[in-house]
């Protein structure tokens, strides 16, 4: 037997044993430029750079990155007029004044497309108390709407009810848009610092970011000694818009005060909804399935990209 036959055969069985391995574990199988990986996907929302005009967007326009390594673009799908969860947590502990803006939110809900499932809940002390499951009686959901209670101290943290509400969201299988718009003073009662490190804070941030819930805040004031306490109401406004950054969402304020009117909040939130996205990418694998820094640019368009600061890789 000649040394290049002996090399054949020895290799033959190695060759066989690859093929194996890319036949049971797909995700190693290279993409189309080549790269191997697991596709991956996120929720993302298209806004303009300047102006009011959002442009259309192709795969091509975008470029992601995971841990500052690019990744290559698989797919690019509208999500306007997709089956959508909202659930509407509203905060048990929010100043009176929000009495005021109850019929707002009920015609906000009235004037959600047909094919979006909306839950009331209000969050008290880490949980949440259900007026309404999810449900396509927009009238139905309408009419559960209360008074906060007005409570002080109710909102302990609603960070913990956030991530109570995600564990309990049931599972539908044709809905790919998964959101809350979160209604409070974002205050977090426990104790977990006043930094962009707040544990609390943290465990909703990660549960949204491991279920593809994007998160919408509205800042109004809380009850009782803390709703009155500048630095704490300052920074319950930050960690509402650090739950809504890291998630993909968006949070609105004017500033401390209660809002006169929630409307141009909710017509915001509306008109998101039209430039929304499904994109698919090409993640590099770990050893270990988990949640990973992610970040979306686009190029030569007059728009920025709301995404998710983190996403699961199998």
């Amino acid at each position: 037997m000649t040394t290049k036959s002996l090399h054949s055969l020895l290799l033959a069985p190695l060759l066989a044993q690859a093929a194996l391995v890319l036949l049971v574990n797909p995700a190693l199988l290279p993409a189309q430029d080549g790269t191997a990986g697991s596709p991956t996907s996120m929720v993302i929302t298209v806004e303009p750079r300047h102006g009011k005009i959002v442009p259309a967007i192709e795969k091509e326009d975008l470029v992601v990155f995971q841990s500052r390594e690019k990744r290559p673009t698989q797919s690019l799908s509208s999500l306007d007029g997709s089956p959508t969860q909202l659930l509407l947590l509203i905060d048990d502990s929010a100043r009176e004044t929000l009495g005021g803006q109850l019929g707002a939110i009920e015609n906000f809900i009235r004037s959600l497309a047909p094919n979006t499932q909306v839950a009331i809940a209000y969050m008290r002390s880490g949980t949440d108390y259900y007026t309404q499951q999810f449900t396509s009686d927009h009238a139905a959901a309408a009419a559960t709407v209360r008074l906060p209670l007005g409570t002080g101290g109710a909102d302990v943290n609603p960070y913990d009810s956030i991530a109570e509400a995600i564990k309990r969201w049931p599972l539908t299988p044709d809905v790919v848009r998964r959101q809350v718009m979160m209604i409070g003073s974002g205050i977090e009662g426990l104790g977990g610092g006043l930094s962009g490190d707040n544990p609390y804070v943290n465990t909703g941030i990660e549960a949204a970011q491991k279920a593809g819930v994007t998160v919408y805040a509205i800042y109004t004031p809380a009850a009782g000694h803390a709703g009155h306490s500048y630095w704490r109401s300052t920074w319950g406004q930050n960690f509402l818009a650090q739950i809504a950054d890291e998630t993909g969402g968006e949070s609105y304020n004017i500033m401390l005060g209660s809002p006169v009117d929630l409307t141009p909040f909710f017509n915001e939130y509306l008109e998101a909804q039209k430039h929304q996205y499904l994109l698919t990418f090409v993640a590099k694998t770990e050893h270990k399935p988990g949640l990973q820094p992610v970040k979306v640019d686009v190029k030569e368009k007059n728009a920025s990209i709301a995404a998710p600061a983190r996403v699961v890789v199998q």
